[in-house]
């Protein structure tokens, strides 16, 4: 095909022309919804619009802006925000300080040179050394949760000497091919296997099985190196262990001289009503992974931060684990208010109150239609409804869509619905939520009156 410079220099400035403006009208309007959707179908992916997770079938709803706990689509249509870009938004929505923060770094400049000392990335280490639990103390910093995940696990072996890898099932720890071999939904895994070799997988929540199978790598030599786990699965469910499962598997770590990755990328920042989710049960890990809500749903951001004595096998040749764009200095702006504005407005602590508070209101729904709903659950905002089926969570959220609600399922099932709101979600809006999920479980009940009486 003849490439025409030309054009395509006209179809950019046309593009740039629309992201100037403060909202579209009419045809111009309805040409770019049109537009939206045959470029999707086009050059970007069909599938994604064949399978929409949240059940948002309306394709003229093609977001346009957002603020605070919503979202606004081109048409002016608004959107309470309950699935929070699967973590992304603790913060809430363009916060104003983290903006700010990335505005006024822009003005002096975007990215590192890439042999200078940027400062700020020097900053941002400092307070994560201060705000992670224990004698976390060294960072490296990506652009996202399996990158920070891949990090972790180069780290573990690189310290260790070691390579085997247990992780649990049910399991999400990204999708990059090192990352993946830790998650454990075969959907994700078996169109690329074999994977990272000597990564095993037990059940979650089971310390006896973990145990077990740390002996077995000894007994056949292959000694493991590190143990990755979420605190609470997100994507597996929102399932959240036992009292003694964190502090297990810490000991189990220190018997068997095995390190302990925190996978803290969704549970982390706030998000469970403790900064770090294994706060929660005063475990500190030998490397603990965070992106998502990092950047203050501004700038894509992640980093991996250990204790010294795994890090001292990185000091050598720094060079071994490196990314061009990470810890850039808009993204560390981003970070850097994140946490001020954590700290400042006490979203922490809304979540502990407000966010438990949330999930017993939902849990109240569930518990008035057992036929449909099994329960709500989670810690802080990080929360799940479950149904009886994926097709009953399926419905509800397709309906939850139609009444201004964004949520999602977990994995690739509708079976459980994820209910992850910005920590900053308003009481008028959290009522909205509560009687939304009211209304659509008894719309069940009409429905399927209707087709017994058919």
């Amino acid at each position: 095909m003849t490439r025409d410079f030309n054009a395509i220099m006209e179809d950019s400035q046309r593009v740039l022309d629309i992201i100037a403006k403060d909202k579209l009208e009419g045809k111009e309007m309805e040409d770019y919804v049109a537009e939206t959707t045959e470029n999707f179908a086009e050059y970007f992916n069909p599938g994604f619009l064949e399978y929409r997770k949240s059940a948002s079938t309306n394709f003229t709803a093609v977001e346009w802006r957002d603020n605070g706990d919503v979202f606004e689509d081109l048409h002016g249509n608004e959107y309470i925000d309950c699935l929070g870009g699967y973590g992304i938004y603790n913060v809430g929505h363009k916060h104003p300080k983290v903006v700010e923060a990335v505005t006024n770094q822009l003005k002096r400049q975007a990215l590192h040179s890439q042999e200078l000392l940027d400062p700020l990335r020097g900053n941002l280490a400092k307070l994560l050394a201060k705000v992670t639990p224990g004698d976390l103390k060294y960072s490296f910093f990506c652009n996202s949760g399996t990158e920070a995940v891949e990090c972790a696990l180069k780290v573990a072996m690189l310290a260790t000497g070691k390579h085997t890898i247990i992780a649990t099932t049910g399991a999400f720890h990204g999708k990059s091919l090192g990352s993946l071999s830790c998650t454990s939904k075969f959907v994700f895994r078996k169109p690329f296997l074999p994977l990272l070799q000597g990564v095993k997988h037990v059940p979650y929540n089971d310390l006896d099985c973990m145990e077990k199978m740390i002996q077995s790598c000894q007994f056949t030599g292959e000694d493991a190196a590190a143990i990755i786990v979420e605190p609470i699965q997100g994507e597996g469910g929102v399932l959240v262990p036992d009292d003694d499962y964190l502090p297990g598997l810490r000991k189990l770590c220190d018997k068997y001289d095995v390190l302990l990755i925190a996978d803290e990328v969704q549970t982390g920042m706030g998000r469970t009503g403790k900064f770090w989710c294994c706060d929660h049960w005063d475990v500190t890990p030998d490397l603990l992974c965070t992106a998502k809500a990092f950047g203050g749903a501004v700038m894509p951001a992640g980093a991996c931060v250990g204790t010294e004595k795994v890090w001292k096998a990185m000091m050598p040749n720094p060079f071994l684990h490196t990314t061009t764009f990470g810890g850039n200095p808009l993204a560390c702006a981003a970070a850097i208010a994140t946490i001020n504005v954590l700290l400042e407005d006490k979203l922490v602590e809304r979540a502990a109150t407000v966010g438990e508070d949330f999930i017993k209101r939902l849990d109240g729904v569930a518990k008035k239609y057992p036929q449909h709903a099994v329960e709500a659950r989670g810690k802080g905002f990080l929360i799940a409804m479950e149904f009886v089926d994926g097709e009953k969570g399926y419905m509800v959220a397709k309906s939850l869509f139609s009444q201004g609600v964004i949520v999602a399922g977990t994995l690739i099932n509708a079976k459980t619905i994820r209910v992850e709101p910005p920590t900053t979600i308003s009481q008028e809006h959290m009522d909205a939520v509560v009687a939304a999920f009211d209304k659509a479980l008894a719309s069940l009940d009409v429905a399927e009156a209707a087709a017994t009486n058919a």
